[in-house]
């Protein structure tokens, strides 16, 4: 495979040979940041640990370069910093059991240029070659513009290759803005539970953010437990921990359906349903 960029870094972490390694895929995320992976798609890690008939892939599209930093991390450059994250990815990789970590080391400036065609480009021979079942993007109402950028490029690449390979299911996840707004009939609520020590030792791995200033862990964490506990207000908790997301898949089905008209579609209906509330119990007091 060829990609474009000159450091890109492609990590298996069992020593497959890469295409191999890269076919054997069952589930699959494209990420904009190193640590992006482990917070947003830790669903389709704990389905695939462990197991020899499925495998999770890796694909961040930037190279880390424009972090926040602090303490021992305080004084590192840009090109520092984009060392230590490629092997703090690879570290994630590792403990996850992951099939392949592929880090493309485009700038985000690169990713978010709407007509740069290398991104989509180096996302339509990784999608070709993995074949992946599930795929797990950010999702499309995330605050973050590098993280709304990359779905946007993936989301291109899988309408490039639908003819040969089409995923059952496709995600958008949570990182910079969670999805609890989302009305409960458009919440795909995806179990996170099983292996707490690997999802909150695969957060860990990423010091020169965690220690560096931003606590990843406690947030990502506590995000999934109250999912988990506020996602039903009259039933016991089956879960300890839920990721929410929105259902991309339509939008690689049909590729003819306008994206932002599909996402504002889920605005729209949270709109509804607080309206529908004042509807029916009334906006005013009553004496």
């Amino acid at each position: 495979m060829q990609f474009h960029q000159p450091n890109v870094d492609f990590f298996v972490p069992d020593g497959t040979a890469p295409e191999e390694a890269l076919a054997r895929t069952t589930h699959l995320c494209v990420s904009a940041h190193q640590d992006d992976i482990e917070i947003m798609a830790y669903h389709g890690v704990a389905a695939c640990f462990g197991r020899k008939d499925r495998w999770f892939t890796g694909v961040v599209a930037t190279n880390g370069a424009g972090s926040p930093r602090s303490g021992i991390y305080g004084d590192y450059s840009d090109e520092e910093m984009q060392k230590v994250r490629v092997i703090e990815q690879r570290k994630a990789a590792y403990v996850g059991d992951y099939a392949c970590q592929l880090q493309l080391g485009f700038t985000s400036g690169q990713v978010k240029n709407a007509t740069e065609t290398a991104v989509v480009a180096d996302l339509v021979q990784i999608f070709r070659a993995a074949r992946p079942e599930v795929v797990y993007l950010h999702n499309l109402a995330d605050k973050h513009d590098t993280h709304v950028s990359v779905a946007l490029r993936a989301i291109a690449a899988l309408r490039a290759v639908a003819a040969e390979s089409k995923p059952r299911k496709v995600y958008g996840c949570e990182v910079w803005r969670d999805l609890d707004w989302l009305p409960d009939a458009d919440k795909q609520a995806l179990a996170v539970s099983e292996r707490s020590n690997i999802a909150a030792a695969l957060v860990g791995v990423f010091d020169s953010q965690v220690t560096g200033g931003k606590r990843y862990d406690l947030a990502t964490a506590g995000r999934r437990l109250a999912h988990a506990t506020y996602f039903a207000s009259h039933g016991t908790d089956q879960e300890s921990a839920l990721n929410f997301a929105m259902d991309l898949t339509p939008l690689v089905e049909n590729p003819g359906l306008p994206i932002a008209d599909y996402v504002l579609g889920f605005v729209d209906r949270f709109r509804e349903e607080v309206a529908a509330k004042f509807r029916t119990f009334g906006s005013e007091p009553r004496p």
